[in-house]
């Protein structure tokens, strides 16, 4: 952890995202109000936020993201290794990352605590393709909460419509064979989801995705679920909101830093909350390659 002054912020918004838009006003005000200048630059297409940062990043003391967890991939992905803060301004729908690391869902009360907070290293995914996630990627019931959940539910309801969307996917129970070779090893299982967590929580630390799961030990946690019945899905969610990871037929979990997952039938795969064009993953390990803002108390 480390403290940095921020006078100088570069502020990236999308204005697609759910509070993207109306939420700018109260973020400048709140810069304003902490003594912070800060230059503005909207998103116009995917894949701009990206081009912003690497475009606008230097001499700013930080770079703040408006917008929802895609916007705050392509900004890690612009600045990874830089040691450039990012600081996440809540205004999508999950907001997994800014749950994740403590921050206020309120866009006011964030500026005001990042502006003061510190700075912390945390590791990143990295993609196939190049792409970041800071949360984690997967397969099966959590790509199928991505790819059903429609954006007017979102607008309407938020992280809500995302809840509502993955328990019907959950209880579908729509198995598939999955071969997961970690680090060189291949396993295999009967799955309903498959993740490769690099953070261990979600929504503030409501589930926790598997033990011992951190963001910040240059490892990737892979943790899959196979419920049988319907009975075996309602304990494996009841288990992980208790934070219980006793053994358990319907719960496997495996450490590593290069992970390939492949499935049959092919399903649809997302990281962060958004969806990827392939039916595989594969996914390695960029250690502390983010340098992030978290409120001082938060962590």
């Amino acid at each position: 952890m480390a403290v940095v002054a921020v006078r100088r912020a570069l502020v990236i918004v999308n204005p697609g995202s759910r509070r993207g838009a109306s939420s700018l006003d109260a973020a400048t005000r709140a810069f304003a109000r902490a003594g912070v200048t800060c230059t503005v630059h909207a998103t116009a297409h995917p894949g701009h936020a990206e081009q912003l940062a690497r475009a606008h990043a230097h001499g700013h003391d930080a770079v703040f993201t408006l917008g929802g967890d895609g916007t705050v991939m392509e900004v890690l992905h612009a600045l990874q290794g830089s040691g450039q803060p990012v600081g996440v301004l809540p205004a999508g729908t999950g907001n997994l990352l800014a749950r994740a690391l403590g921050i206020p869902m309120s866009v006011r009360r964030a500026v005001a605590a990042l502006v003061a907070g510190e700075t912390t290293r945390i590791d990143l995914g990295r993609l196939e393709d190049g792409r970041v996630f800071a949360i984690a990627a997967g397969v099966g019931v959590d790509a199928a909460m991505v790819q059903e959940t429609s954006a007017r539910a979102k607008r309407r309801f938020g992280v809500l419509a995302y809840v509502v969307t993955g328990t019907r996917a959950a209880l579908r129970m729509e198995a598939f064979a999955l071969r997961a070779t970690v680090d060189g090893v291949a396993h295999e299982f009967r799955a309903t989801a498959a993740l490769v967590a690099n953070f261990g929580t979600l929504l503030g630390g409501l589930i926790r995705l598997g033990p011992d799961v951190r963001e910040n030990d240059g490892m990737l946690d892979l943790c899959v679920f196979s419920p049988a019945s319907v009975p075996d899905a309602l304990r494996l969610g009841w288990r992980l909101m208790r934070h219980d990871f006793r053994p358990d037929r319907s719960m496997h979990f495996l450490r590593g830093r290069t992970m390939h997952l492949e499935t049959s039938p092919r399903r649809a795969t997302q990281a962060d909350g958004e969806l990827l064009p392939g039916a595989t993953l594969h996914v390695t390990v960029a250690p502390r390659a983010a340098c992030v803002l978290v409120p001082s108390v938060a962590r």
